[in-house]
């Protein structure tokens, strides 16, 4: 887990008072789970981002770009997604596809035993693996490697988190699942017509339900 470090603490913009101010607003905006609020109050988003772009990283609609034409999600979807995969109980293992910055993988080892995040990017994963050492997260496993596929090795899981959209829902992830377990993931042929879904393992298949409309860079086959 992590612990504060005094380089990373923020100031004006990026200070605890302007991260208790998202919190506050995720609250109002409909987030209930005090759990997943907590946890993204004690992480500073803003470490994640480009310094030109640290004073808008608390704001709670905005997407940021981190280099490579991908996105750090906003906290309203961050939130949204990690309640949603939480809602049954806490999971303890957890696999992320597409670690992007790492914000959201921060988020999830916070309140997870383990954590595979899955990136396929190579420089965006090195990065993102750097930052989180530097706030000390040991529980984190990073795979390179095409999402679609998932993490065979490290399954099953107890909840699958994707964060870029996928034109279907890969079979390969819903397999990775343990009985009782949850996908959380977009899915959409465009950004126009992405629904976020929510896929759960019970002892009899799976059941889906679209859970709202959303907007999320694709998920792209292959590496880098």
């Amino acid at each position: 887990m992590s612990v504060t470090i005094s380089k990373f603490t923020g100031s004006g913009m990026t200070s605890d008072r302007t991260r208790a101010r998202m919190i506050e607003a995720l609250r109002v905006g409909g987030v209930k789970n005090e759990r997943v609020l907590n946890v993204m109050a004690e992480v500073p988003r803003h470490v994640f981002i480009e310094q030109a772009l640290q004073e808008r990283a608390y704001e709670v609609d905005k997407a940021l770009p981190i280099g490579h034409g991908q996105t750090i999600s906003t906290p309203e979807i961050v939130a949204i997604m990690t309640e949603l995969l939480c809602e049954n109980g806490i999971p303890k293992k957890v696999l992320e596809i597409g670690t992007g910055c790492g914000y959201q993988t921060a988020v999830l080892a916070k309140l997870a035993k383990e954590v595979y995040t899955v990136e396929r990017i190579a420089p965006l994963m090195d990065k993102a693996r750097r930052t989180l050492r530097d706030l000390r997260y040991f529980n984190i496993i990073f795979k390179h490697a095409d999402g679609h596929f998932g993490y065979a090795n490290g399954a099953p899981y107890d909840g699958i988190i994707m964060t870029a959209a996928a034109t279907y829902v890969p079979e390969e992830l819903k397999q990775q699942l343990v009985v009782g377990g949850r996908l959380v993931l977009p899915v959409g042929k465009d950004s126009e017509s992405q629904k976020l879904m929510v896929i759960d393992r019970t002892a009899d298949g799976f059941t889906e339900k679209v859970v709202h409309d959303v907007r999320f860079v694709p998920l792209v086959p292959g590496i880098l």
